[in-house]
């Protein structure tokens, strides 16, 4: 069971002035997060401000986030176009990636209502992979659902047609071609601040504090811990 420790407000906000990060060490975090998540014109200007050159070009940026855009948009086809213009190999080497590709397209097919569409693809292009994977079989079955409900939207898997289920699978993407070309498919900077524990108020009239085990800014140590950069 993990231990609690109370604090007042003034430990805690003493504890917070003590702490020294350098500088660098979070431009480098910054940069790290802009890059993977793909903001080439942030990465462009930020590198300018802080003198802090980017590991990767420019270029390849631009093409993760024209990839990003076109599933965002649900032109999935035209996506699958770009990804294999890039690396055909990111694909064969990742056929669940692959599915919910095609699973995505599917999806857009039932968002426009082009039933005849929905059945040839899902019979000719998604049921052969559920036969190898019962994974796949479990999701297409899943999609197939929306067909049910005269508003697709209102039925129990309505979340698929939400914005978020085009930015699972961007994410899904972008991680699979940032491996394929051996960068880090994950921000440290996002991680960092899981390893983070923040008090929480136990006493409203006090101000005193709880937290879960030791926080980083509460080490002792006078400076931050970081991750290698």
């Amino acid at each position: 069971m993990t231990a609690k420790k109370t604090v007042s407000k003034d430990d805690w906000e003493k504890k917070l002035s003590e702490v020294n990060v350098n500088k660098q060490d979070l431009n480098k975090l910054v940069m790290n997060y802009l890059v993977i998540e793909g903001y080439k014109d942030a990465v462009d200007k930020f590198s300018q401000e802080c003198r802090l050159k980017p590991n990767v070009e420019l270029a390849s940026i631009q093409d993760h986030m024209k990839i990003r855009n076109t599933i965002q948009s649900g032109d999935i086809e035209n996506a699958i176009e770009r990804i294999n213009d890039l690396n055909p190999d990111i694909l064969d080497m990742n056929p669940k990636l692959y599915f919910h590709l095609q699973q995505q397209r599917l999806i857009e097919y039932i968002r426009a209502g082009k039933i005849s569409e929905v059945l040839k693809f899902a019979q000719e292009e998604l049921a052969p992979q559920g036969k190898e994977n019962p994974e796949f079989l479990e999701e297409l079955e899943r999609t197939m659902v929306l067909l049910a409900f005269k508003d697709s939207s209102q039925s129990p898997v309505g979340d698929l047609l939400n914005h978020v289920q085009h930015q699972k699978t961007a994410r899904e993407l972008n991680a699979a071609i940032l491996t394929s070309q051996s960068q880090e498919k994950d921000p440290k900077l996002l991680s960092l601040l899981k390893m983070l524990v923040y008090p929480r108020i136990k006493n409203l009239t006090t101000g005193e504090l709880v937290m879960e085990g030791d926080a980083i800014a509460g080490n002792g140590s006078g400076s931050a811990t970081m991750m290698t950069l």
